[in-house]
């Protein structure tokens, strides 16, 4: 019997907390694997790089990532870096989105900006908020289309995290599920 894709999640600044989606669905869906960082409040760009790039040559493909905020944009370097040439990612959903060259990023990460702008050669959906403190609606817009995301947007959702009340979101676990069929 042949199993699905594996599926990576890729947590932002701070780690995604104990009632933060993500970790809901890591305790849910054991199989479901985190990516780890050595730093999650002042991240290298290229650390995190490596260290997705090495869980994702760990992991058995086809693989699905699951990315939040900062954890986005790690996927995208990635994605530029590496351009997925041994087609182990499959899709990614790709939540909050942050604007790393805008004024409202926290301190602390270096390399994540500029933000690369490059189609990614993979499936995936990006969701956005209308108030998303991180990354204007329209920047989030530019990000889709730029990347061939699908778009998904959320009416006032603030960052999609713990602290806008997104605890397990089964409604970003049914856009998973679309992107592992």
């Amino acid at each position: 019997m042949a199993s699905g894709p594996s599926v990576l999640i890729i947590p932002g600044l701070g780690d995604s907390g104990p009632q933060h989606w993500q970790s809901f669905w890591e305790a849910s869906y054991p199989e479901y694997q985190r990516v780890r960082q050595t730093d999650w409040e002042r991240p290298r760009c290229s650390d995190w790089v490596s260290n997705l790039d090495a869980a994702i040559s760990a992991a058995n493909p086809p693989l699905v990532l699951v990315a939040h905020s900062m954890g986005c944009i790690g996927v995208i370097h990635w994605a530029a870096t590496t351009g997925n040439g041994n087609k182990r990612v499959a899709a990614a959903l790709l939540v909050s989105p942050p604007d790393v060259e805008a004024e409202t990023i926290p301190a602390g990460p270096t390399g994540f900006a500029p933000c690369p702008l490059i189609r990614l050669p993979f499936r995936s959906i990006v969701v956005a908020s209308t108030n998303d403190p991180f990354a204007a609606l329209d920047r989030a817009k530019t990000f889709a289309g730029v990347w061939g995301s699908e778009l998904v947007i959320l009416e006032s959702a603030g960052h999609i995290n713990a602290a806008s009340g997104h605890g397990p979101w089964p409604e970003g676990k049914r856009l998973l599920d679309k992107l592992m069929l």
